[in-house]
This record gives C-alpha cells, structure tokens and sequence, in this order.
C-alpha cells in the first residue's frame, strides 16, 4: 500500500487557483492515463473489502464512477448510481442536504437496494463530507445497510472525516493530504 501512495503522491497533479483563486485543485486525471495504475487502486480498494460484507458499490456522480464501477465488476456486485437530482430517467429517491450556501439533493433509482445489502459508498474524493454523509441518508432511507465509505483521496484539513463518525467506522481512502 505504501507503494500504491508514494506512486499516487507522484501522479495526482496539484493545480493551483481552479476552479477559483485560492484553491489548490488536486486533480486525478493523471491517475486515470495510467492503467496499470488504476489496476492497482481497483485491487486496492477490494482487497481493503475483503474482511467486510459488501453487497453493492455506490458511486458517487460523477468521479465516484470512475473507480466505482470497476471495483463493483472485480467484486461482482451491482454498482448503483447516486446523482445530481433530475438526472436519472426512472423512478427516484431523493435527499436533500445543506451546503455551505444553500442546499443540493442527490438521487437514485427507487428499488434499486435490496433491504439486507451493506452498500458501500464510493467517491473520488473525501473533502467536507457533506454529499458522502447524504449518500448514506439515501441508502438507509431505503433500509439497506451502509457498509462504509471509500475514497481514493482525503483532504484532511477540510475534516471531512467528522461528518462520517456517525455513520460507519469503515472508511477506506489510499491517501490523504
């Protein structure tokens, strides 16, 4: 694992000042023109859910899919996606949740989760914690079980990890700045 995140620290790109002054934006696009790369983030993110029940990845729209699907394929279970509201063409559920200004709602297909399924929910990024936390109050709204959270970064000053406590100890992410 330590190789995986020396060759990840040397491959996710820091662009300064996007999407605004300010930021510094770590960007993965790098990652994703490396296949054997992200070969190894798949085994390492199934291997991190060997010892946990996973029945069903959720990804997280739109860079959650990005690893998502492919580690629900190698786990061979169902990938259930999770988007911005309006985007899906069937029936849906919705939560709603409060961001730093306003409010935003993601959905997912109504009778998608099977009510005895641990879902573990994946993004790309772990930053403030809001959408992942709203995730999980979609799953258990639909009675199936959170399983946990994985993401491929963690910004650990933006303490998103706080927001998670309440929902699962199960937490996977192969670095962190």
């Amino acid at each position: 694992m330590n190789t995986l995140r020396h060759r990840l620290d040397q491959t996710i790109r820091d662009v300064p000042d996007f999407p605004k002054a300010g930021i510094l934006f770590k960007d993965i696009t790098p990652v994703l023109e490396d296949p054997v790369l992200c070969k190894q983030i798949v085994n390492a993110f199934c291997a991190s859910f060997e010892a946990m029940k996973v029945d069903a990845i959720a990804g997280i729209e739109s860079r959650g899919f990005l690893f998502g699907l492919p580690i629900a394929i190698e786990m061979g279970i169902p990938f259930i996606t999770i988007r911005k509201k309006g985007k899906l063409p069937a029936e849906t559920v919705s939560y709603e949740y409060d961001l730093e200004y306003g409010s935003a709602a993601i959905e997912m297909h109504k009778g998608v989760l099977d009510p005895n399924w641990n879902v573990m929910v994946h993004d790309d990024l772990l930053a403030t914690g809001g959408t992942a936390a709203a995730a999980a109050e979609l799953i258990k709204s639909q009675n199936a079980q959170l399983a946990g959270f994985s993401f491929l970064i963690e910004l650990s000053f933006l303490e998103g990890m706080k927001k998670l406590e309440n929902y699962s100890k199960d937490v996977v992410r192969l670095i962190s700045f």
